[in-house]
C-alpha cells in the first residue's frame, strides 16, 4: 500500500506547474487520468516521447478530450464521479465559457478537492494575464537578487517558479483531502507562480518586510555573511561556509593559516563581511594552490561546510547521490528503458518509486472511456467527430 492508494485524480492542467503537482500525488499511489485536448497543443505535451515529457508524467493514463464539445463534457463529468480530485489551471475566463468554474463544479460535485494552479491568482488586476516560469522570476524579485552585482539580473537555472509552486499546489491538496476527512466537503485549493516564488524569497523577502532594506545582487557571496559563497581552486570552484566565529577558526587551521585569527579584519563575524572583498582574495589566493580534493579532504575532517560545484553529470555521478538511489529505471514503449527521478520524499514503509511509464498520446483513450461505461461504437464515433 502507498499512502494515496485509492485516490482518483483528473488531471487537466498544461505546461510543467500543475502536472509536476499531480505526479507527485501519482507517485505516491493516487490513480491518475490525464486528460490532454485533441491535436498539438505544444509545449510539453507536443512531444509525448521526449525526456521532459516522460520524467514529468509517470504513473498517469492519457486521453484526449475537447472539452469544448458537449460529449467531451460528459466524459469529463463521468470521471469527476469517482475523483477526489480535480487539477486544473485554466485562466479563470476560459474556465467560466467552458462552464467548469469551482462554483459550477463544486455545486454537481460536493466532495472535490478542485486545485487551481496559475500565473498571478484567480482574481485581481492581473488574474487573466499569461504567464511562463522567467516572467514570475523577474515580477517577483528573483532576478534582482541573483546574479554578480556588475551583471544583468539573472533568471536561475531551472523552472524554479513552476516548480515551486507544483509544489505546493500538491501540499495543499493533501491538506484539503485530509480534512475533507472530517468534514466531508472538498474545497477549492489555489496558489499561483507569483505567490509561489514570492514565498520562496524567505529571507530575502523578510529584509524588505521586516527590515525595509531592499535586497540586490551578491553573486555567489551570501548577503549578510562572510565567508560563505564560491572559490576558485586549481581545478574548479568550491563552495565554502564558514558563517560564525567557531567555524571561522576551524577554517583557517584545516588551511593552515592561524595567522588569519589574529588579523582585526577579520576578528568578528560584522567584521568578516565588512572586509569581504579583501578577504575573499586571501583566501582565494590559498585555495588556488590546492584541488577541490584536498580542500574537500580537509575541510570534511574539519567539520567546515563546503562542497564542490558540479557539473549536473558530476551531480549524478557522486557517491551520495548514487547511495540515494534517486535514478530509477522504467520502460518506455518506444525509448526502452530510461532513468527519470524517484521522489525525493522517503519513508520507512511506502515507496514513492515510479511504477509506470509516461503515455503516448491517447495511448488510454479506450481503456477509460469503456471503464466509464461507453460502448466501443460510441468511442469510436467520438473519436471520428475529434470529440476524442
Amino acid at each position: 500500500m502507498r499512502p494515496l492508494d485509492g485516490v482518483h485524480v483528473v488531471d487537466l492542467s498544461v505546461a510543467r506547474a500543475g502536472p509536476a503537482a499531480v505526479r507527485l500525488l501519482a507517485e505516491w499511489g493516487a490513480s491518475v487520468v490525464r486528460v490532454e485536448i485533441p491535436g498539438d497543443v505544444g509545449g510539453i505535451a507536443a512531444d509525448h516521447e521526449s525526456s521532459d515529457y516522460i520524467n514529468l508524467h509517470c504513473n498517469k493514463e492519457l486521453i484526449t478530450l475537447d472539452l469544448k464539445d458537449t460529449r467531451g463534457q460528459e466524459v469529463l463529468f463521468r470521471l469527476l464521479e469517482n475523483a477526489d480530485v480535480l487539477v486544473e489551471n485554466f485562466r479563470p475566463p476560459v474556465k467560466q465559457r467552458l462552464g467548469l468554474s469551482y462554483d459550477m463544479i463544486s455545486e454537481r460535485f460536493p466532495r472535490l478537492v478542485y486545485a487551481s494552479i496559475s500565473g498571478f491568482g484567480q482574481d485581481g488586476p492581473l488574474s487573466s494575464k499569461g504567464a511562463v516560469d522567467q516572467i514570475i522570476q523577474g515580477m517577483a524579485g528573483l532576478m534582482s537578487i541573483t546574479g554578480e552585482p556588475s551583471s544583468a539580473p539573472t533568471r536561475a537555472g531551472i523552472a524554479i517558479a513552476d516548480m515551486s509552486a507544483g509544489n505546493i499546489l500538491a501540499n495543499g491538496i493533501l491538506l484539503a483531502l485530509l480534512e475533507r476527512e472530517r468534514s466531508g466537503k472538498g474545497q477549492w485549493v489555489q496558489t499561483s507562480l507569483l505567490e509561489a516564488l514570492i514565498s520562496m524569497l524567505d529571507f530575502q523577502a523578510a529584509r524588505w518586510t521586516v527590515d525595509n532594506e531592499c535586497p540586490s545582487r551578491v553573486g555567489n557571496d551570501h548577503p549578510t555573511i562572510s565567508p560563505m559563497g564560491t572559490f576558485n581552486t586549481a581545478d574548479g570552484y568550491l563552495n565554502i561556509a564558514a558563517p560564525n566565529d567557531r567555524l571561522w577558526k576551524k577554517l583557517c587551521e584545516a588551511l593552515g593559516e592561524p595567522e588569519l585569527l589574529d588579523d582585526p579584519d577579520y576578528a568578528t563575524t560584522s567584521s568578516r563581511h565588512r572586509n569581504k572583498t579583501q578577504l575573499t582574495r586571501v583566501l582565494e589566493n590559498i585555495f588556488l594552490t590546492h584541488t577541490r580534493e584536498e580542500l574537500v579532504a580537509k575541510l570534511d575532517e574539519a567539520g567546515v561546510p563546503c562542497g564542490p560545484v558540479n557539473t549536473v553529470a558530476e551531480a549524478f555521478a557522486e557517491p551520495q547521490v548514487t547511495h540515494l538511489g534517486l535514478v530509477t529505471a522504467i520502460n518506455h514503449p518506444v525509448r526502452g528503458d530510461v532513468n527519470v527521478l524517484r521522489s525525493p520524499i522517503s519513508m520507512s514503509r511506502t515507496s514513492g518509486v515510479p511504477k509506470a511509464s509516461s503515455p503516448l498520446a491517447s495511448a488510454d483513450t479506450d481503456t477509460v472511456l469503456q471503464r466509464l461505461g461507453y460502448t466501443a461504437d460510441q468511442v469510436e464515433k467520438m473519436r471520428t467527430d475529434q470529440v476524442v
